[in-house]
């Protein structure tokens, strides 16, 4: 028998039609690529309601508009992206929400989630251990489960070439609000200690004559196909990391492209490297320059993360991810 599944989410109108544009950002990526790997297995009816431009088929999933939700037969399973309140639309059996940010307590009643989580007794689904620490018992009375993310299969299909030495470029491609400023104070060192070197920072963001003394540039944000580009010609990520991280989707895109990533581990970033194989975690400001200056100067450092990273390409996909969902959804019965 098909079982239907839906994802309900209230956000900014997309569908995936727009996975390869900068209009969207991690989380309706993630949203985008579970519904369409989910599609491809013929025991599932996929459904995605939101404010969708339009509404229409794409590929094997049904992009639908949020108003016309009860218009739709019930659900064997419900999925609502960040939102219980959304469950209210529904009488399914199996509610889930998945989680894409921190939720204090108090951002939990601020965001008006107490109740809608009494009614529906939603499971929480969270992105990792970081994110399951943070997720108090509180804020997920009736259970949470891990879902770990994957890139999207364009930076596991880019084909690599190993023998490639990029120029000492570094590049940080999250939000400038997550540690930014901590990263510039650390890119004064580590441009004194590394003459030629560039550091590529994503817009919006001022840079001062002092920045461009220090080689710092805003990196032109246009699709997916230029964001590889950068990637593959830099020499390292570095990303000191943010307590509002939770997974780092742009850290495991880095990776799959085998770039190396010096970090604090602040946030979920201790979860994206693995110390000495594919990056470096910083206990300390001075590790962190130490560390960032190190793979930037030194060929031999670079090429052994780098090999390292080329040997645990698709490692993880979105049909690991979309395995996992499904026990987690458990729709044997």
């Amino acid at each position: 028998m098909v079982k239907k599944i839906y994802f309900i989410e209230n956000s900014i109108q997309f569908n995936s039609l727009d996975l390869n544009t900068t209009k969207i950002a991690g989380s309706e990526k993630t949203l985008i690529n579970i519904s369409n790997e989910l599609g491809k297995n013929n025991q599932f009816n996929i459904k995605v309601f939101n404010n969708t431009p339009i509404e229409n088929k794409i590929g094997n999933v049904e992009w639908c508009y949020l108003k016309n939700f009860l218009n739709h037969p019930t659900p064997d399973a419900i999925v609502a992206m960040s939102d219980a309140n959304l469950l209210s639309k529904t009488n399914c059996k199996k509610k889930f929400i998945w989680s894409h940010s921190v939720q204090t307590v108090e951002k939990f009643f601020r965001k008006n989630q107490f109740f809608p989580f009494l009614i529906h007794k939603p499971v929480v689904i969270v992105e990792g251990q970081y994110h399951y620490k943070t997720r108090s018992l509180f804020t997920s009375f009736y259970g949470k489960k891990i879902l770990k993310l994957a890139p999207d299969y364009e930076f596991i299909d880019t084909k690599i070439d190993k023998n490639f030495l990029p120029n000492k470029n570094a590049i940080f491609i999250t939000r400038p609000d997550r540690n930014l400023n901590l990263l510039i104070q650390a890119w004064k060192e580590i441009k004194r200690k590394t003459k030629d070197s560039n550091l590529y920072i994503n817009p919006p963001f001022n840079i001062s004559e002092d920045d461009k003394k220090l080689s710092i540039k805003i990196r032109e944000k246009s699709d997916k196909k230029k964001l590889i580009e950068d990637l593959l010609n830099s020499r390292v990520m570095l990303n000191p990391g943010h307590k509002g991280e939770v997974f780092c989707l742009a850290a495991e895109e880095a990776k799959e492209l085998c770039l190396p990533i010096v970090t604090m581990g602040y946030g979920s970033l201790y979860e994206r490297v693995e110390h000495g194989i594919t990056g470096f975690i910083a206990k300390n400001f001075k590790e962190f320059i130490n560390y960032s200056t190190g793979i930037l100067n030194n060929k031999k450092t670079y090429f052994e993360l780098r090999n390292n990273l080329i040997n645990l390409r698709g490692a993880r996909t979105y049909k690991d991810v979309a395995m996992d969902l499904i026990k987690i959804l458990d729709l044997n019965d």
